[in-house]
């Protein structure tokens, strides 16, 4: 039976941890995963979805704030393989040694192409057609080293960052399982990657949320979706923030201004003019200080509450 230690944070790695923990030829007998944070407006200390998940199969939780400073732990379970999901913390080169199968990670994209924390969203927003889970070795630098196995999935026209998280996260899970006995028997040749084609998806920025009405339809649809449901798209309406939670394009040509409203649809949607000419129907939102609602939500009682021909977007924060 093979020793496993298990490092990773978010609800991406669960669907990982726990196709380990139900495999009978491995155990899994430690979980190394980042400390509890305050989350919600109360700040309730909560801990991450792989601590709760370890915690529920009885699996010795480790959540060091920083993984180098002690990795005593680690050393004391001397692990077969370490496998990383999500973790969230580069592994010092002292702990990449010691494991005699090596550490490796499941990657949310089609390495060397985005590299680092946010690969799905990029993948999004970038209107790829495709991304996938790459099985690779641990390197000292970010998302660097060997590939083992690779899959890809196809990106639908409908497919947000939430659904996209779900899909690769079992596809990860499976792919690992597939990878491992050939990892174990030494079948696999590892591939290098290429540094010269490594794209990165650095953790999103706020600026990158806001919409630039310039921008296509189908741009900014992209972004729409590559932030939906986190952290999610942001205009201006009024001098108010205005988060857009989605759109549909209409593919339709309209007079007016980019920004510009156009159009109010069955009092279900309103059309948002984008810098190629084309409308971008709005159907989510989330005004300034309340909660996601539909447009229809919005609009119910007063249509006055969008205008026909003022803009979105002419007001910074």
């Amino acid at each position: 039976m093979k020793k496993i230690a298990f490092m990773g944070t978010p609800d991406f790695s669960v669907p990982i941890l726990r196709k380990l923990i139900d495999h009978p030829e491995y155990e899994v007998g430690l979980v190394v995963t980042q400390p509890d944070r305050p989350k919600g407006r109360k700040k309730i200390l909560t801990p991450p979805p792989v601590k709760v998940e370890a915690e529920k199969a009885m699996i010795p939780v480790f959540q060091p704030e920083k993984l180098r400073e002690n990795l005593q732990p680690i050393l004391d379970y001397n692990p077969d393989i370490i496998v990383t999901a999500a973790y969230g913390q580069i592994l010092p080169k002292e702990l990449l040694d010691i494991p005699p199968f090596g550490c490796v990670n499941v990657h949310a994209s089609l390495l060397p192409e985005l590299r680092g924390g946010a690969p799905i969203h990029y993948a999004i927003m970038q209107g790829k057609k495709e991304t996938g889970i790459t099985i690779m070795y641990m390197a000292e630098k970010l998302d660097a080293g060997d590939i083992l196995t690779q899959k890809s999935i196809p990106i639908e026209k409908e497919d947000h960052v939430g659904t996209m998280h779900d899909k690769l996260s079992l596809v990860g899970s499976e792919l690992l399982l597939e990878t491992l006995p050939q990892l174990f028997a030494k079948e696999i040749s590892p591939i290098e990657q290429d540094d010269e084609k490594a794209t990165f998806a650095a953790n999103i920025k706020r600026e990158q949320e806001r919409i630039d009405w310039m921008r296509s339809d189908e741009e900014i649809y992209n972004q729409i979706r590559g932030l939906h449901p986190w952290p999610v798209a942001f205009t201006t309406y009024e001098g108010k923030v205005m988060k857009i939670w989605w759109a549909e394009p209409t593919d339709k040509k309209y007079d007016g201004e980019p920004g510009e409203i156009v159009d109010i649809i069955n009092n279900e949607s309103f059309v948002v003019v984008c810098g190629n000419g084309n409308g971008l129907k709005i159907t989510e939102i989330q005004p300034a200080g309340k909660k996601r609602m539909t447009v229809k939500q919005y609009l119910q009682g007063s249509s006055e509450r969008i205008k026909i021909g003022t803009k979105m977007g002419e007001h910074h924060e």
